[in-house]
């Protein structure tokens, strides 16, 4: 990528980042919590989202595809560039060095979801509370899981920043300090959420009384 086509395509990066894989990983997020309501309620919901009409068609148009281009794209960026300590300082250097690990991350632990779900799914599973209790049954496999959900939502909630930043939303430094503590709040909603929903798989008997 070069000059103009590298412009364009770092905004379409950051664009798919936000929409549509942001908006779905919020869903998603959402989607799960429904386990600290117990098995019921997430077997509703789960097979809710399960039912949508074209849902194949939904999720590679809207998953799938923005996901895998998102990450490749993400990969490149990761590794071509380059720190810049006077211009972003110590804090942001950091942001964005982690930004590009927990994008790594992400890549293997999406792709690992998903062949214990949709693609177990496909050769005739169902996806429910008791597959991902299954899953999550193993510790090592909890703690993993655990370790997606915070890469997860620290790439989204400062990846929102970036996002706000490229489109020139947040220009001044007040704007962008400002944006730095709502997207600090951000990353610990969806952290909690995440967190619980994991969690509620393993240790039911806690959530619901």
């Amino acid at each position: 990528m070069a000059g103009k086509n590298e412009f364009y395509w770092r905004r379409l990066h950051s664009l798919l980042g936000v929409i549509p894989v942001g908006v779905f990983l919020v869903q998603h997020l959402v989607v799960n919590h429904f386990a600290t309501q117990g098995e019921a309620a997430f077997n509703t919901a789960a097979g809710f989202m399960g039912k949508l009409p074209f849902v194949i068609f939904l999720e590679f148009l809207v998953i799938y595809i923005p996901i895998l281009f998102h990450g490749i794209l993400g990969i490149y960026i990761a590794f071509v560039a380059k720190n810049n300590p006077i211009k972003l300082g110590w804090f942001r250097n950091w942001m964005f060095t982690i930004q590009r690990i927990t994008g790594i991350i992400l890549l293997a632990f999406i792709a690992w979801h998903v062949y214990q779900t949709r693609i177990q799914a496909a050769f005739g599973a169902e996806v429910n509370f008791q597959m991902m209790e299954d899953i999550l049954s193993n510790p090592i496999v909890l703690i993993l899981y655990l370790l997606g959900i915070l890469s997860a939502t620290f790439h989204l909630s400062n990846g929102l920043w970036s996002f706000l930043v490229r489109w020139g939303i947040t220009q001044s430094p007040r704007s962008q300090k400002i944006s730095s503590w709502v997207m600090g709040v951000v990353f610990v909603v969806l952290s909690i959420i995440g967190v619980r929903a994991a969690l509620a798989f393993v240790f039911p008997d806690f959530f619901v009384g």
